[in-house]
């Protein structure tokens, strides 16, 4: 489950939100130097042309006529200085908020200087500089609620895409995202391509159980004058090796029938409410295998028995054929855990849950894969959950969830 802010959504949000806050910094800081400089610059003509008709003694231009070098910023009169005899100019801002563009010159021994107020040229950008500050806050306001809105709209339809295939995985081959509409973008062809992939898979599936519910049947018939003709062989040693492969053969076939009715949805639960301890220990006791049960805190489970009696005793096969002893049972409320101590599930198992006719590791031994197949199968059909595991200390741990009665 995604968390909600680590979303497609909010991460297109932020990003528009970042770039919009990128591009509003860029054009504030163009417009605030661009309007500093031209500021400065007719601050500049302005002291130049006072000081001009300062020169010249013209009555009232300047606010200040400063005729002592003294009087003026020790910056200006070095600027002056080394400016052999051309007009200088100096932004003053040492005083907050009262800023100054101050002129001088030295003619043959004799100065001149002027002050201009700047006042006004400062609240004029201090004003500019906020309107565009709201200006940016207001077009977020409106860009990040809308942005949100249309990745939503898009978020949504991956969200469709990704439900799709999350069905198509738990089993409903014929999932489909509905095609792509109206749109024509690439989440239209994502939606194209997993319907398509989810055709093809069904169609795929559908051969491979149709083939193997053909072979389980075409092979009965024959199996079943194979079963009786061993019967009527006389005693003997090949006589009870030819019976135990045509036992083997036999119970491949009744599970590869098993299997074609599970795949092709057709088994149906008839669940009544049972004590799951008892059910439990008499279905362990007609394996006849040794097996340790624990059924102390067992619960009542409403439940299909026959069909649960046929996951216990695959799973205490499985036990007992690819694990090592002991193998127990424990039941606790709703729950049974089938355990061995053998070399655990392999990875494949464990990550990817039983497939048919492999049977993981070498070291579980040798066998079709089938029971544990059948076994998540039978779980399906009573709404169980059959989860795989290896022990800490080793051994395989197969868990049994049943609903409480």
């Amino acid at each position: 489950m995604t968390r909600p802010f680590a979303s497609l959504r909010w991460k297109i949000t932020a990003l528009v939100g970042i770039t919009c806050c990128v591009v509003a910094l860029v054009i504030g800081v163009l417009v605030h130097t661009a309007t500093y400089e031209r500021s400065i610059a007719e601050g500049q003509a302005r002291a130049f042309s006072e000081l001009a008709d300062a020169s010249q003694r013209k009555p009232g231009a300047a606010d200040a006529i400063i005729t002592s070098p003294h009087e003026l910023p020790r910056t200006l009169r070095e600027q002056v200085r080394k400016a052999d005899g051309s007009p200088q100019t100096w932004y003053d801002t040492r005083v907050a908020h009262v800023p100054w563009m101050w002129a001088a010159q030295e003619s043959e021994g004799r100065w001149t200087g002027v002050r201009v107020h700047m006042d006004l040229d400062w609240l004029s950008r201090k004003a500019l500089d906020r309107h565009m500050t709201y200006a940016a806050i207001a077009a977020l306001a409106i860009v990040l609620p809308l942005s949100a809105l249309v990745t939503e709209l898009l978020v949504r339809r991956l969200r469709r895409v990704a439900a799709t295939a999350r069905r198509i995985t738990e089993g409903e081959l014929d999932a489909r995202t509905g095609g792509p509409g109206r749109s024509r973008d690439e989440i239209a062809d994502i939606a194209v391509a997993v319907d398509h992939m989810a055709g093809s898979l069904e169609r795929r599936l559908r051969s491979e159980q149709r083939f193997t519910a053909d072979v389980a049947h075409e092979l009965r018939t024959p199996l079943m004058g194979l079963v009786t003709s061993a019967e009527l062989l006389p005693a003997s040693e090949a006589t009870d090796l030819v019976r135990d492969r045509v036992r083997v053969l036999r119970t491949l076939v009744e599970d590869l029938l098993e299997v074609s009715k599970l795949d092709a949805g057709a088994e149906q639960s008839e669940p009544v409410t049972v004590p799951l301890g008892e059910l439990v220990e008499d279905s362990v006791r007609r394996t006849g295998l040794t097996v340790r049960v624990s059924a102390a805190g067992a619960g009542t489970v409403r439940t299909d028995p026959r069909r649960l009696d046929r996951i216990l005793a695959n799973l205490v096969g499985n036990a007992h054929r690819h694990g090592r002893p002991p193998v127990t049972v424990a039941v606790d409320g709703a729950t049974v855990v089938v355990r061995d101590h053998g070399p655990g599930f392999p990875s494949e198992l464990l990550a990817h849950g039983p497939q048919r006719f492999r049977t993981g590791a070498v070291e579980r031994g040798q066998g079709h894969g089938l029971g544990l197949t059948i076994a998540l199968g039978q779980a399906q059909v009573i709404r169980a959950r059959l989860e795989f595991a290896n022990a800490p200390d080793g051994g395989a741990m197969a868990t049994l969830r049943l609903p409480p009665g």
